[in-house]
């Protein structure tokens, strides 16, 4: 007899009806919200670059070669005694500026008062024994025409006038030295100039020997500078004393801050080129007024020979260095940048002068390099805004982001 088929659980088969209607739900839901969703906004790029930018300008600047130099005295003297005797006053003061002539200090002047008065003592006594012995001589003129006395004794007269005539000059000349010496107890300034520290104080005894003097005097106004200048720059340099009428131009720039503190004159191209050292030595004097030179002071001395028209100059904080040389970003058209080799000729006045690899009205990078790549897009930092720019960058993203948009 057949074993009738058991039949399926009318609960298992709503179960597994209602799986596959769910299943289809959620399909048909997928599909309706990828159709109806907005569309994602791209990915966006990395925000521009905050960046302070300049043109590249044609101007006339000065044909020049830079060097290192050191500021220092014009003249310097180390005032000492001329004669031996105690130290009475001291009329200055450390630091102060003298004049010449000025009087520096006194030598207790009664030794000396006393051999000047000894002698014109002794030149009065000579010139009396003259005067006598020229009476005499006059007596003996007229005796000896009435023979009354002999030529012995005319010429011994006459012998002796001479004799105290050389001594009466001879009285002259002490008294000179005499007033020289007196003279030498009061210490004048022998020439203008600022006054160092003083190196004897009143009440010692000082000597004409004594090795380190008084004080000592630097004139400071005007002031020099000597510096090097490679020995390749002697041509140029030469070739512009020989053509240009007035002498040339030298500024004297501080090395830190790049100010120019002076401008003066070149006064000496030394006669030789070291060759120890592949530099020629040279000199240049300025006027001082303001003291903003200072002997021993290091400047950057800058030789003028004449001017460069039409030369292409971008500011130096443009300018980058790298193993391969001299750089500088370029902004293109879609602001972004290019590091772009370039060749430096000079540096004048924060201005580097370009020779190769830019064109006027190029606009470089100035400020912001060190964030920057090639390819890196930039936005134009405003006027005095700093670098701390969290809020910068992030505007300079939505702009970026609104633009893609």
């Amino acid at each position: 007899m057949d074993t009738p088929t058991p039949q399926a659980h009318p609960r298992r088969r709503g179960w597994f009806a209602g799986t596959i209607a769910l299943l289809a739900v959620l399909i048909i839901a997928a599909g309706a919200w990828r159709m109806w969703r907005p569309h994602a906004a791209p990915t966006a790029g990395p925000p521009p670059v905050p960046a302070s930018t300049a043109r590249v300008a044609s101007e006339t600047v000065p044909i020049a070669r830079t060097g290192v130099g050191t500021v220092m005295t014009v003249a310097s003297v180390t005032v000492r005694t001329r004669i031996d005797g105690q130290l009475d006053s001291v009329e200055f003061k450390e630091g102060q500026d003298v004049k010449t002539g000025q009087v520096l200090a006194r030598i207790d002047p009664r030794t000396y008062q006393a051999q000047l008065e000894q002698s014109l003592a002794q030149k009065s006594k000579d010139e009396a024994q003259l005067a006598n012995a020229r009476a005499d001589l006059q007596r003996y003129g007229d005796l000896i025409k009435e023979d009354a006395t002999t030529q012995q004794t005319l010429d011994t007269q006459r012998a002796l006038v001479n004799q105290l005539q050389a001594a009466v000059k001879s009285d002259d000349a002490q008294v000179h030295v005499a007033q020289v010496q007196l003279g030498y107890t009061t210490i004048t300034a022998p020439l203008g100039g600022r006054v160092g520290a003083r190196l004897v104080d009143p009440g010692n005894i000082v000597h004409a020997a004594d090795a380190n003097g008084l004080l000592v005097i630097n004139q400071i106004d005007p002031i020099a500078v000597q510096f090097t200048l490679p020995e390749g720059s002697f041509q140029a340099v030469n070739r512009a004393l020989d053509t240009q009428h007035e002498p040339l131009r030298v500024d004297a720039i501080d090395r830190d801050t790049h100010e120019v503190l002076a401008s003066g004159k070149l006064v000496l191209l030394n006669n030789q080129i070291d060759t120890a050292t592949g530099t020629i030595s040279m000199k240049a004097q300025f006027a001082n007024s303001a003291h903003k030179l200072w002997p021993g002071q290091s400047v950057d001395a800058r030789l003028v020979l004449g001017e460069r028209a039409d030369a292409l100059t971008v500011p130096s904080a443009a300018v980058q260095r790298s193993q391969d040389g001299f750089f500088v970003y370029v902004v293109g058209t879609d602001e972004k940048v290019d590091a772009r080799l370039i060749e430096v000729t000079d540096t004048v006045g924060g201005k580097a002068v370009v020779a190769k690899g830019l064109a006027a009205g190029d606009r470089v990078v100035t400020d912001g390099q060190y964030r920057l790549t090639p390819g890196a897009r930039i936005v134009e930092r405003q006027q005095g805004s700093g670098l701390n720019g969290k809020a910068e960058v992030a505007e300079a993203g939505e702009q970026a982001r609104g633009e893609k948009r």
